[in-house]
């Protein structure tokens, strides 16, 4: 077979005691999953179906394992926020799992940002438009290195934070997501086929808020390391 151009590399994530590295499929992004968040937002946060929206796989910037990640301050925004996020990796496909054998399916976690153009993003929710321009841009989705579930287990309580300039502005647990990662699996497997490179961003914590260039983002999952950005 040839192509017309050759094919981009695909996106890949390093593992945590392991050269080897994890190929990025899909990237599905849960909105509003906690309830503070949700309040901060302008929502009310009773429990009801999670929605989901997507950013594209080459969006995701691999963050090496004690590096710092320097991160270009995006085009056509003044409002560029953090939105620190535990990440589920699939390792096994399938469709309408069960909750209770959600854990199957997961391959591992890691500690993600999703990076907000929150001008942009406000902009299309008031005129009922998508938020690709707000949430699906480029390199909007740093990732640390993946954690094996075989060796971290499947966390379901661990404190999730995030730093600008070394001052507290997250800090919550994953026990307070409204849709557990076992939940937010079984439901979104009746829309989608689950495959082997799905990433899962469970969302983000109250205390959004924006950074600007000079600004260091160190953030983390209990368990799972940590992540470090500079915007530049």
């Amino acid at each position: 077979m040839s192509y017309v151009f050759a094919p981009p590399a695909p996106t890949s994530l390093a593992i945590v005691g392991s050269d080897q590295r994890f190929p990025v499929r899909r990237v599905y992004c849960v909105g509003r999953n906690y309830a503070a968040h949700a309040r901060e937002m302008g929502f009310d946060p009773d429990r009801e179906p999670p929605f989901f929206f997507c950013k594209p796989a080459d969006a995701v910037v691999p963050v090496a394992a004690g590096h710092t990640l320097e991160l270009p301050y995006p085009a056509q925004t003044s409002n560029y926020h953090y939105e620190i996020e535990l990440v589920v990796a699939i390792g096994k496909a399938g469709r309408d799992i069960p909750e209770e054998q959600a854990n199957e399916h997961v391959w591992g976690y890691a500690v993600g940002l999703d990076m907000t153009r929150r001008d942009l993003q406000m902009q299309m929710r008031e005129m009922g438009r998508p938020w690709e321009i707000g949430k699906a841009f480029d390199a909007s989705a740093p990732i640390a290195p993946l954690h094996p579930a075989s060796a971290a287990g499947h966390p379901s309580r661990a404190a999730i934070w995030l730093q600008v300039d070394g001052s507290d502005k997250q800090r919550s647990n994953i026990d307070r997501l409204i849709w557990s990662v076992p939940a937010t699996i079984a439901y979104l497997s009746q829309f989608f086929e689950l495959h082997p490179g799905d990433l899962i961003m469970t969302g983000t914590p109250e205390g959004v808020g924006p950074v600007v260039a000079g600004e260091l983002m160190t953030g983390g999952v209990d368990g799972l390391g940590q992540i470090r950005v500079r915007v530049t």
